[in-house]
């Protein structure tokens, strides 16, 4: 199960007493204060992992508590501090405080091992033997520990993909990632078939590489949230290219040039918070992989796309995710735009 956004409940440990106490011994009948410090609570670090790529475990299990300091003794012996409390998630996720004005965002973790402490823990109160003065020399006062931090967290997990494949539903998206990558998501022969995205490492020649995210099939007005795409859009947020997968064929009854302006309005109208540099997600850069000519019987359709699409300077690429037909300078292409060494050259359309 694909789960990209939790709330959670976290409670640093509290801090442990301080001791009141004096000192004890034989033959000194007027032992001074010995009163130890109580330990520090412990806090609750949140860690980014290779190790996970979800947020399900959180979903069963909303609230995580430290544990607190122990208390302080006699003798001057401090307590214990809490062990802190390290919480994993997989690397991409954002953490946000829930608070009254809304969700105020405390760390985006981008790479393996960052951490932010979400919740410290309390300090641990002071014992009677740190109130001793040249007046007071027998103070019968100590502290108690100080509360560990409770917030309310969001998790939200963007995913770190280079490329992102959009469409409509049932357009081959699915199938073109099973064929580039080695992941497998389901497919079927109806809409909606995928529900959570998917991500694909691809594998070229000469050691290169990159990784591609799946997202599910958008539907118009999936910017405002119909269809959860406002949720889907947000894995877009940090891929460098944009990969359109239209349907050329006639089988499906779908104009190619309404879906390509459809998805592109939508990428248009969604309110992208990203602060990496690349701009609105209509922006960034885009090829159309014009799928499906492995059924295509109508040519005009896929003429008439990639006339509109020369116009605007949009690099057409006609594929079939079935049996692989025109991949590679597709992958070509997207390789170069994700190093850096070019925009994609526009392909000639086969005659």
């Amino acid at each position: 199960m694909f789960v990209d956004e939790v709330d959670i409940r976290i409670t640093a440990g509290h801090g442990g007493r301080g001791c009141l106490s004096f000192r004890r011994e034989k033959f000194v009948p007027r032992g001074g204060p010995d009163g130890g410090d109580g330990g520090c609570g412990g806090s609750i670090n949140i860690i980014a992992s290779p190790h996970h790529n979800t947020l399900v475990h959180y979903r069963f299990r909303p609230e995580f508590r430290a544990r607190r300091g122990a208390h302080g003794e006699g003798a001057n012996r401090i307590g214990r501090s809490g062990v802190d409390l390290d919480l994993e998630v997989p690397v991409g996720t954002i953490v946000y405080e829930l608070t009254e004005d809304g969700p105020v965002e405390l760390a985006d973790l981008t790479d393996v091992g960052q951490r932010v402490i979400a919740a410290k823990g309390g300090l641990g109160g002071r014992g009677n033997g740190k109130f001793a003065t040249s007046t007071n020399q027998a103070p019968r006062r100590a502290e108690p520990g100080l509360e560990g931090e409770d917030r309310q967290l969001r998790l939200r997990l963007k995913l770190l993909a280079d490329v992102g494949i959009v469409g409509f539903p049932n357009v081959g998206k699915s199938t073109l990632i099973a064929h580039i990558s080695a992941a497998r998501p389901k497919i079927a022969d109806y809409p909606f078939t995928t529900l959570s995205p998917n991500l694909g490492v691809v594998s070229l020649s000469d050691n290169r590489s990159f990784v591609v995210a799946d997202i599910p099939g958008l539907i118009e007005g999936a910017h405002t949230g119909h269809g959860l795409g406002h949720r889907f859009l947000s894995h877009l947020e940090r891929t460098k290219v944009l990969v359109h997968i239209i349907d050329v064929s006639s089988s499906s009854g779908r104009d190619p040039l309404h879906d390509y302006d459809a998805i592109r309005r939508e990428l248009a109208l969604y309110p992208t918070n990203s602060n990496d540099g690349v701009g609105p997600l209509d922006q960034r850069p885009q090829v159309v992989a014009a799928n499906k000519i492995d059924a295509l019987d109508e040519p005009s359709r896929l003429d008439r796309l990639s006339a509109m699409l020369r116009e605007q300077e949009v690099p057409v690429y006609p594929i079939s995710a079935v049996t692989g037909e025109g991949l590679q300078p597709l992958l070509e292409a997207l390789w170069q735009t994700v190093s850096g060494i070019s925009q994609p050259i526009l392909p000639a359309t086969p005659k």
